[in-house]
């Protein structure tokens, strides 16, 4: 413990990577190491005692602790990362500005496992994460037990125009990005596979499914750790800046501690515009910075809400996934069963106030003043839904490249941002903004997609 700052894992710098010893587990207190430079000849490997567990002194090489890859929030993007890092031999530390794991936006999602079904063009990121994701996933949760159900998802069409327009165009975008496994169904067919559900006609995807986003992230740790990574929780960065000495890297302050980084990925989630334009400030076209680099300016995300509902004194009426067709800057008021058989709807689309930059100040209590509109949209598929049934669950909030509001603003369905070297010139940096839906599925994917620009970096 540095300040505030905790270390709760170990790093294992210079020593093979294997599974710590037996009958030492992660959690125990003679797992922890001191966090040592990098370029350190030896390693102290005798265990701590119980007394110094609990105030860590990190070792330092001139004024700032060495750190070959640190990474920037410990949401399911980066843990992937981190993961696919430690995993490559790099000397990993996690840096978390909570006192836990995915407790931001990756704790306040729907649990889909996605099919890759909706974006566009086919080689955009989320076209291209989606369904490498997916695969990843799947195997990801067989090989590390990780609860999930490929329960398959119905996309209806409530009426019939877009049963006629809409659903062949997504059933081609599909295809495109190499989901070729859709079938289009009649009215009937929805009917017989979901006797409860009215529509004109609907989409079965079979290889959509949910998972327990938790165990997922917990699991995806255990790999980082197991190859050496370091979590640091009550770590929030708040500061940053390029080195411009003759030892180039990334100088972060972050929970009391100053580090001197090789590599930094930026995966601050509702954070990560902020944290990005601290660190490359000097960058900024539009401030005249000292390191311009052509076309490269302040980033800025912006937020939508989307709140959930779950169903109460009614006995869940789908087994399949139920989504309407999508929606301006959302996939609309689905229904998913949770892995306990609970059915909750959501996320519908609520923009925040654009002058709203910090993520804190948002209000994360599902509103009560939207049930009406959930009703209706509900109605639509599932008229049989009785009035008080439906109770505010929870929220979570997207961070958005777009905001209707601000006509210069990006797309409200922009694709995920991932700057890297060949955007800003600086070696080692990588920002991932925007990191929406399909998030969760792409995680996986990202993770190696971050490795390889930084493989590339290296060579």
């Amino acid at each position: 413990r540095t300040g505030s700052c905790k270390i709760i894992c170990c790093l294992r710098v210079g020593l093979p990577k294997s599974p710590l010893p037996a009958g030492v587990d992660h959690q125990s207190d003679n797992a922890l190491l001191p966090l040592l430079p990098r370029d350190s000849g030896s390693v102290n490997t005798q265990p701590l005692s119980k007394s110094r567990t609990k105030n860590i002194n990190m070792v330092t090489t001139s004024a700032a602790n060495r750190v070959q890859t640190a990474i920037i929030g410990t949401g399911a993007i980066g843990l992937a990362v981190a993961r696919a890092l430690a995993n490559s031999g790099r000397e990993t530390l996690l840096l978390e500005r909570s006192s836990a794991i995915g407790t931001g936006t990756s704790s306040r999602n729907s649990e889909v496992i996605h099919a890759g079904i909706y974006y566009s063009p086919p080689e955009s990121y989320k076209a291209r994460f989606c369904v490498q994701g997916k695969k990843l996933m799947y195997k990801f949760c067989n090989d590390h037990g990780v609860p999930y159900k490929n329960c398959g998802k119905i996309l209806v069409a409530t009426n019939p125009e877009q049963f006629e327009k809409d659903l062949p165009g997504i059933i081609d975008r599909a295809s495109n990005n190499g989901v070729k496994d859709l079938k289009l169904l009649s009215a009937e067919d929805v009917k017989f596979l979901e006797p409860n559900v009215d529509s004109c006609g609907g989409i079965y995807s079979p290889s959509t499914g949910i998972v327990d986003s938790h165990a997922f992230m917990l699991a995806m740790l255990g790999d980082a750790e197991n190859s050496g990574a370091v979590l640091a929780v009550n770590c929030p960065v708040e500061g940053g800046s390029i080195s411009n000495g003759t030892d180039r890297g990334i100088l972060l302050k972050a929970g009391g501690m100053e580090l001197f980084c090789d590599e930094v990925v930026n995966c601050g989630g509702l954070f990560a515009d902020k944290i990005a334009n601290m660190i490359l400030s000097e960058l900024d076209d539009s401030k005249g910075g000292s390191r311009k680099v052509k076309g490269y300016q302040k980033r800025r995300q912006y937020y939508a809400k989307g709140n959930y509902y779950k169903l109460e004194n009614q006995k869940s009426p789908f087994t399949h996934l139920i989504y309407p067709v999508p929606t301006s800057g959302g996939l609309g008021v689905h229904a998913t069963i949770d892995l306990s058989g609970s059915t909750k709807f959501g996320p519908d689309v609520q923009w925040i106030d654009p002058q709203i930059i910090d993520p804190e100040e948002i209000d994360l209590n599902p509103d009560p003043s939207r049930a009406k509109d959930f009703y209706s949209e509900v109605r639509k598929y599932w008229p049989g839904i009785e009035d008080g049934n439906l109770v505010p669950d929870y929220a979570g909030i997207r961070p958005k490249l777009g905001h209707p509001d601000i006509a210069e603003s990006g797309s409200l369905k922009a694709d995920f941002c991932i700057d890297g070297p060949m955007n800003h010139g600086v070696r080692g940096f990588v920002n991932l903004l925007g990191i929406e839906s399909p998030g969760l599925t792409s995680s996986l994917a990202i993770g190696e997609y971050v490795r390889n620009i930084l493989d590339i970096c290296d060579s």
